[in-house]
């Protein structure tokens, strides 16, 4: 069982940067790959980024590709997500998840959520 607890949200301006944070609680962290998804008013939640367990394999959504980047410390149990270049439309909460079964793009492939943390981007 992994508890997630997300982090670093807040309000920015467009073409600014923020990092979240994703802390796993427990020693089988390092077992799961992650995975970042957001979601926006009135959308529906949407991938963002995943992440291999030993970060051989990094996938991102077209949306973001270019701007934001994903990476974790094991040791730590700490996966991150460096957004750069923010964009109003990227206004979301912005949840992380651990999947131990695969580096899945969609969200019932993911066992454990955290809470979220709103990421809200202005003009």
């Amino acid at each position: 069982q992994v508890q997630l607890v997300e982090s670093g949200g807040g309000l920015v301006q467009a073409g600014g940067s923020l990092r979240l944070s994703c802390a796993a609680s427990g020693r089988t962290f390092s077992d799961y790959a992650m995975g970042w998804f957001r979601q926006a008013p009135g959308k529906e939640r949407e991938f963002v980024a995943a992440i291999s367990w030993n970060s051989d394999i990094i996938r991102y959504a077209d949306a973001v590709k270019g701007r934001f980047t994903t990476s974790r410390d094991n040791p730590k149990n700490t996966v991150y997500l460096r957004m750069n270049s923010l964009k109003p439309e990227d206004t979301a909460v912005y949840y992380c998840a651990a999947s131990a079964y695969t580096l899945g793009n969609y969200s019932h492939e993911y066992n454990y959520w955290g809470h979220g943390t709103q990421v809200t981007v202005s003009s």
